[in-house]
C-alpha cells in the first residue's frame, strides 16, 4: 500500500495521517450507550462504523485496545445539571432497581451488537463501577483551581479554564452565546454556580435520589461528563490515539471531556477526535414527537408502520457502510431494499469466485491495482462507500472469470480471492451466513440434500417433484443452474 491511513480530526478540522502514540499499540475510546431503554436505529451507526475502524487497524497489524463505556449513572434528563438521572427515572417508571434497568438494557444492547457481528470491546467499563476514579479526578481538578464546591455539589469553573485554554474549540460553540442562552431561562441549581455555563462534576443527592455515593463533598453522584474522562485515562492513559462518538456528543459531552482532562493533566485526552453523523428517517430527524423512532427489534421483525418488512442485520450493516460515516444517513424502505439486493449480489459473486479456477492465459485485469485502489479508499478517512464501489467493480470481473471471458494466473487469482474475502468479511465485517437469515437458511448440507433429491427425481423422470424443488428454492432466494459439472446453487442477485 502506497498511501498512509488518515482520519478526519474533528478538533483540528483536518484530515491527518494516523500515527499511534505507542506503536504497534492503539488505544480507542468510544462513548457507549446510556442504558435506560431498548436500542434503536440511532444506536447502530456508531458500533458499525467503529467496528470497521477496529477491524482495519487489526488488519494493518496494530494491537488494539478498544474501550467502550456503559453509562449507568450520572446522565441527567435533558443533558442538564438539574432534573433526574435517566436510569433512576426509568427505574421509578418500571418499578425496578436502577441496576436492574441498567442490566436489562445493557443485555439488549449486547444482543444487538452480536447480531451485527460487532467485535466485542476489549474493556467495557461501567460508570457506576468507577465512582472512586471520578471522585479522585474531581479532587485533582479542584486542587488545580478549575472547579469549586457549592452546597454539596461540585462545578467546573469554565471562566477559570478560559484564562488558559480554549473552551469551545471542538464544537465551535461561542461561549458568550452559550451564556446568553443560559441566562434567558432559570434552571434549578443555577444559584449554586458562579456562572450559568459552569457544568456539574458532582451533584448533591436529595432524599429522593436512588443512586448515591459518599464523597469529600457529601452524599451525591457524579455528573455525566466526568465518567469518560476518568475511565479513558484509567484504561488508555491520559494521552491515547482516538476518541469517538456521535456528532450529538460534540457539545456538551466531548467539549466538557476535553476541558476536564486538560484541567487535570495539562493536555487533551486524545490525538484524534472522530465523530459519525446522525441518522434520519425519510429525511426527518428521529424524534418521539414525530413517532418515527424505530427500535432494532422492530427493524428485524418489520413490526413498525414505517417499515414494509423486516430486514436482516447484515442488510442494516451494509446499508450503513454505503454512506461515509461523516455524512448523514437517511433510512427509507426503498434504500434498504436496494441494500438488500446489493448485498445478495456481493455474496453471490463471492460464492462464484470461490469456484473459479486459474488459467494459463495472460491476466485479463490488474488485480494488484484493484487491491491498491481498495486500500486507498480505506486509507482516505475510512471511505467505505468507495471501497464498496471497488468491490462491485470486481463483480463484473468475477462473472467474466466464471464464464471464461476473462483469465487470471494462479498467483493473481489467489490474491484476488484473498483480498475480496479480506475486504468483505474481515474488514467490513459482513457475514454471508447472515444474509436472508429470516427466510433462506444457508445450511449447505440441507441444500445438498435437496439438490440430490431433485437429481434423483429427474433420473426417474418425476419432473413434477424436480420442478417443485426448484420453485421452492427460487422462492427463498436461490437460483439453480444445471451444467455439465452438475447443479450450481447461487443466491439470486
Amino acid at each position: 500500500m502506497n498511501s498512509r491511513f488518515s482520519l478526519y480530526d474533528t478538533l483540528t478540522k483536518t484530515t491527518i495521517p494516523f500515527e499511534p502514540v505507542s506503536p504497534p499499540y492503539v488505544g480507542i475510546y468510544l462513548c457507549g450507550p446510556t442504558v435506560y431503554g431498548p436500542p434503536h436505529i440511532g444506536h447502530v451507526r456508531g458500533p458499525v462504523v467503529f467496528d470497521v475502524l477496529h477491524r482495519y487497524l487489526r488488519h494493518l497489524g496494530y494491537q488494539v485496545r478498544f474501550v467502550r463505556n456503559i453509562t449507568d449513572v450520572g446522565h441527567l434528563t435533558e443533558d442538564r445539571d438539574d432534573g433526574d438521572d435517566k436510569i433512576a427515572q426509568k427505574a421509578r417508571i418500571e418499578s425496578l432497581e436502577p441496576m436492574e434497568i441498567a442490566q436489562k438494557y445493557t443485555y439488549a444492547y449486547h444482543q444487538m451488537l452480536d447480531r451485527l457481528q460487532v467485535i466485542p470491546a476489549s474493556i467495557e467499563p461501567r460508570a457506576s463501577g468507577h465512582v472512586m476514579e471520578q471522585i479522585d479526578m474531581i479532587a485533582t481538578i479542584i486542587q488545580k483551581g478549575y472547579a469549586y464546591e457549592s452546597n454539596g455539589s461540585v462545578y467546573f469553573d469554565v471562566e477559570a479554564y478560559r484564562n488558559q485554554y480554549d473552551y469551545g474549540a471542538l464544537s465551535g460553540r461561542v461561549v458568550d452565546d452559550l451564556v446568553d442562552g443560559a441566562s434567558s431561562r432559570t434552571l434549578e441549581g443555577q444559584e449554586e454556580k458562579k456562572h450559568p455555563r459552569d457544568f456539574a462534576l458532582w451533584k448533591k443527592a436529595d432524599d429522593t435520589h436512588i443512586m448515591r455515593w459518599k464523597s469529600p463533598w457529601g452524599i451525591g453522584f457524579p455528573g455525566w461528563h466526568i465518567e469518560c474522562s476518568a475511565m479513558s485515562a484509567k484504561y488508555l492513559g491520559d494521552n491515547f490515539d482516538i476518541h469517538g462518538g456521535g456528532m450529538d456528543l460534540l457539545f456538551p459531552h466531548h467539549e466538557s471531556e476535553i476541558a476536564q482532562s486538560t484541567a487535570c493533566h495539562g493536555h487533551g485526552p486524545a490525538r484524534i477526535w472522530m465523530h459519525h453523523n446522525m441518522v434520519t428517517i425519510n429525511g426527518q430527524k428521529m424524534a418521539k414527537s414525530l413517532n418515527n423512532g424505530i427500535s432494532v427489534e422492530d427493524f428485524w421483525t418489520g413490526n413498525h408502520p414505517l417499515l414494509d418488512k423486516g430486514y436482516d442485520p447484515m442488510t442494516l450493516k451494509f446499508f450503513i457502510l454505503q454512506a461515509h460515516y461523516r455524512g448523514t444517513l437517511d433510512f427509507s424502505n426503498q434504500a434498504l431494499q436496494a441494500s438488500e439486493k446489493g448485498l445478495k449480489r456481493l455474496f453471490n459473486a463471492k460464492e462464484i469466485l470461490a469456484s473459479v479456477n486459474a488459467s494459463n492465459q495472460r491476466d485479463s485485469f490488474d488485480v494488484n491495482q484493484w487491491k491498491e485502489h481498495a486500500y486507498q479508499a480505506l486509507n482516505d478517512d475510512m471511505n467505505t462507500p468507495m471501497l464498496i464501489a471497488h468491490l462491485f467493480d470486481a463483480i463484473k470481473w468475477i462473472h467474466q472469470l466464471a464464464s471464461s471471458d476473462a483469465f487470471l494466473s494462479e498467483d493473481s487469482l489467489k490474491v484476488f480471492k484473498t483480498s475480496f474475502d479480506d475486504f468483505v468479511i474481515h474488514i467490513l465485517g459482513l457475514q454471508p451466513a447472515m444474509v436472508q437469515a429470516d427466510t433462506a437458511p444457508r445450511n449447505q448440507p440441507l441444500l445438498d440434500l435437496l439438490i440430490q433429491l431433485r437429481k434423483e427425481a429427474k433420473e426417474r423422470k418425476d419432473f413434477a417433484t424436480a420442478d417443485a424443488i426448484r420453485v421452492a428454492l427460487d422462492q427463498i432466494g436461490y437460483e439453480l443452474k444445471d451444467t455439465k459439472e452438475g447443479t450450481q446453487v447461487t443466491l439470486k442477485s
